[in-house]
């Protein structure tokens, strides 16, 4: 009996995507619900089980090939049984190849008495001599001939080179392809694009900047890193301490929490946090939900898992979709400053750079301290440069008092 393998359904906005590995080839055998084959989307990559247990006896789709939900993209035959070879069909051993004739068929036969003669005198094997005279046969000459080594002229001087003036050095010339590559852009990547686009084109963006003092958080971290890691399995990070934060001001500034629906401004009571990473297939920005009822060990626990998911392409479309509130963290890559971009129908996002140590002025004396850049993206037509302004200011009053976040004031 023969099963078909179809697209599954993927989420309510994905109807297709692209045919991006083959985890099985065909005839090799599959167990049922193993993964035989990867389907990338504008959102997540795919992969799609087998629906029973046998031999995938056909692949209905290549690589790179446009797919809908639903269309079927191969079979497997519960009855056949699996080629050698991992799939590949057995091969017999391919016959000795015959020995090769020797190039020069001459023989004693074809020589005369002088001419074996001399062969014997000077050690030339004669079925190597070719004979000169009629009918190929081969004479005493010959046989000279073939012992005595034809003299290589010496090679005549040669002229002195005339001086040449200086030149550049010539241009070295590529085979084709080298410089240039053309590659298709995957789904995932076409849709990032749309979407910038679409924020650019749609949204009055605006960015604020403010920089944080990291000293207090980093003292507090370092303090209790190694007894909150054996507590709760997992390390203490920066993101954590920003998530809270960013809650904090957003309840102070709830415009930064809502969205703009046509003539209607959306308020949400609730605090779905994307936190931005690069994932296998590029930048993805995997949803908190409910990120103001976890604790410092549940939002790393959280930001940890996704991580993984990123790296090996396994989050949902119901992990990525949604969020009130974006944070994304440059810094880890090296970052000092940047103006991130809005992920409607978002009003803001927190941009996160590296940490660099800076003299600033404290109590009237210059310190050393780490320093961070922070920046928010905010959509102008609902949010003041004022509320805008604020909220940075709560970021940071709550990030050098981290003790603020407990007392909540």
């Amino acid at each position: 009996m023969t099963i078909q393998i179809r697209v599954p359904q993927m989420g309510e906005s994905v109807t297709e995507g692209v045919i991006s590995r083959w985890l099985k080839a065909e005839g090799e055998s599959v167990a049922i619900d193993e993964p035989v084959v990867e389907v990338e989307t504008d959102k997540i990559t795919v992969e799609v089980p087998a629906p029973g247990a046998g031999v995938l006896a056909r692949r209905s789709v290549e690589v790179g090939a446009t797919v809908g939900v639903g269309q079927t993209l191969g079979e497997i035959d519960e009855s056949a049984t699996p080629r050698a070879g991992n799939g590949k069909p057995a091969t017999s051993p391919a016959p000795a190849a015959a020995a090769a004739a020797p190039a020069h068929a001459a023989s004693d036969a074809a020589a005369g008495p002088a001419a074996r003669l001399e062969a014997a005198r000077t050690g030339v094997d004669i079925s190597q001599v070719a004979g000169s005279a009629r009918g190929g046969r081969i004479t005493k000459d010959d046989v000279v001939r073939a012992a005595t080594p034809t003299p290589t002229p010496a090679p005549a001087p040669a002229p002195a080179p005339a001086p040449a003036p200086a030149a550049p050095a010539p241009v070295v010339a590529r085979p084709s392809g080298e410089r240039e590559e053309r590659k298709p852009m995957s789904p995932l990547r076409k849709r990032v694009a749309e979407r910038l686009i679409e924020a650019q084109n749609t949204y009055a963006i605006l960015t604020t900047f403010n920089e944080i003092d990291m000293s207090a958080v980093m003292a507090l971290r370092a303090r209790y890193k190694e007894s909150f890691e054996k507590r709760h399995g997992v390390r203490l990070g920066f993101m954590s301490f920003f998530i809270k934060a960013a809650i904090e001001a957003l309840r102070e500034f709830p415009l930064v929490n809502s969205e703009l629906d046509g003539d209607e401004i959306v308020y949400k009571h609730y605090y779905d946090i994307g936190v931005a990473v690069g994932g296998g297939k590029g930048l993805v920005v995997p949803v908190i939900r409910d990120a103001d009822r976890l604790s410092f060990a549940g939002l790393e626990q959280s930001i940890a898992a996704y991580g993984e998911k990123a790296k090996t392409n396994k989050l949902t479309l119901e992990e990525l979709t949604g969020g009130t509130f974006t944070i994304s963290n440059g810094g880890v890559y090296g970052s000092m400053l940047s103006t991130p971009i809005l992920n409607p129908p978002q009003t803001g996002i927190m941009g996160l750079h590296n940490i660099v140590e800076r003299p600033v002025a404290i109590d009237g004396k210059v310190e050393i301290r780490p320093i961070m850049y922070v920046a928010l993206s905010y959509d102008h037509r609902l949010l003041d440069g004022r509320e805008a302004v604020q909220f940075l200011v709560r970021v940071k009053q709550c990030i050098e008092h981290p003790d603020r976040m407990l007392l909540e004031v």
